[in-house]
C-alpha cells in the first residue's frame, strides 16, 4: 500500500483506500530534445495548486466533495531511460491493481509510455486520446527510439492501428504526418472532430494524455518546445472536460510543464487549473 505524501496537490489528501483517482509525479526529462526543465513540473504544480480554489464554477463541483490521493513523486534514475519508464509502469500497475485510476503529472512526454504499458496490461482493448502540439510519431530521434519525440509511435507499437486519436497537432516532420494518415486519426491544429471521436469511444477503455504545449505559447510559455498557433485556455478546458466526463478514463497524464521558462508562474497556474478540471470531470 502507498503511504500518504506530505505535500499534495490541493485537496488530494484523502486516505488511499477511499480514493478512486491516485496522483503521482514523474519528474523526468532525460530525453528532452530542446529545453530541459520538465523534471521540476510536478513539484511546481503541487506548490502552486494552493493558489487556486477547490471549487470549479465551470462545472459547479468542488474537489472537497470527492476523494483523491496524491502518492508523491517517483524517484527516477536519469542515467537510464528504460529504467525510468519501467519504474513509472510499476507505480501505475500498483495503482491499477488496487482498482484505482492512475493520474500522472510529468515530466517530459516519454513518461506516458510507462503508464500506457501498465494500463494496457490490464485492459486489452485500450484507446488513446492525445492532445499535443507535436505528433510524437517519429520512429527515432537522432537514433534513439526512446524519446519524447517518439512516445506516441511507441504507444502505437503496443496498440496498433485505429486506437490513437490526436488533436491540436501542428508540428512534426513529413514522415510523421504521413504515418498518421495511415495509422492514427489525427486532427490538426484544433479540437475539431472531438465530439465525434468521443461518441465513437463511449464505453471503451481510454487513456488520455495531455501535453500542455497544445496551448498557444502566449497562454503557456513555460514549456520546453513552444509552438506558435495553439489553442486557448478555454478551448482546452472545454475539451478536457468533455473527454474526462464522457469517456471511461482508465489512466491519464498531464505533462511538459517546464516552470523555469515562465518566471511569472502563469504557466504553472494554468496547469493547476486544467488538472483541477480534469479531476472534477472524472469524479
Amino acid at each position: 500500500m502507498l503511504n500518504k505524501n506530505v505535500q499534495t496537490f490541493i485537496a488530494c489528501d484523502s486516505e488511499y483506500e477511499d480514493a478512486k483517482i491516485v496522483l503521482f509525479g514523474a519528474g523526468f526529462d532525460g530525453t528532452t530534445s530542446f529545453r530541459p526543465g520538465t523534471r521540476f513540473g510536478p513539484s511546481a504544480i503541487r506548490n502552486e495548486s494552493f493558489g487556486i480554489e477547490t471549487y470549479s464554477p465551470y462545472q459547479d463541483k468542488d474537489m472537497l466533495d470527492y476523494s483523491y490521493f496524491d502518492s508523491g513523486d517517483i524517484e527516477l534514475p536519469f542515467g537510464s531511460t528504460n529504467r525510468a519508464v519501467a519504474d513509472i509502469a510499476m507505480r501505475s500497475d500498483m495503482i491499477l491493481s488496487d482498482g484505482k485510476v492512475p493520474f500522472m503529472i510529468g515530466g517530459e512526454h516519454l513518461v506516458t509510455l510507462g503508464s500506457v504499458m501498465a494500463v494496457r496490461e490490464k485492459y486489452d482493448d485500450l484507446y488513446i486520446v492525445h492532445f499535443d502540439a507535436h505528433a510524437d510519431l517519429r520512429e527515432d530521434y537522432l537514433g534513439q527510439k526512446m524519446s519524447h519525440a517518439c512516445v506516441l509511435r511507441r504507444c502505437w507499437d503496443i496498440l496498433g492501428d485505429g486506437h490513437i486519436f490526436q488533436f491540436g497537432i501542428r508540428s512534426g516532420d513529413r514522415d510523421e504526418f504521413r504515418f498518421a494518415d495511415e495509422h492514427t486519426e489525427m486532427h490538426k491544429f484544433s479540437f475539431d472532430g472531438l465530439e465525434e471521436v468521443v461518441e465513437k469511444l463511449r464505453g471503451k477503455n481510454v487513456y488520455f494524455t495531455l501535453d500542455l504545449d497544445v496551448l498557444d505559447p502566449s497562454v503557456f510559455p513555460g514549456t520546453g518546445t513552444p509552438e506558435a498557433g495553439g489553442v486557448t485556455f478555454d478551448e482546452l478546458r472545454r475539451a478536457v472536460t468533455l473527454v474526462c466526463s464522457s469517456l471511461n478514463i482508465v489512466g491519464c497524464d498531464v505533462n511538459e510543464l517546464s516552470p523555469v521558462y515562465d518566471q511569472s508562474g502563469v504557466s504553472t497556474a494554468v496547469a493547476c487549473k486544467i488538472i483541477r478540471e480534469m479531476l472534477l470531470a472524472m469524479s
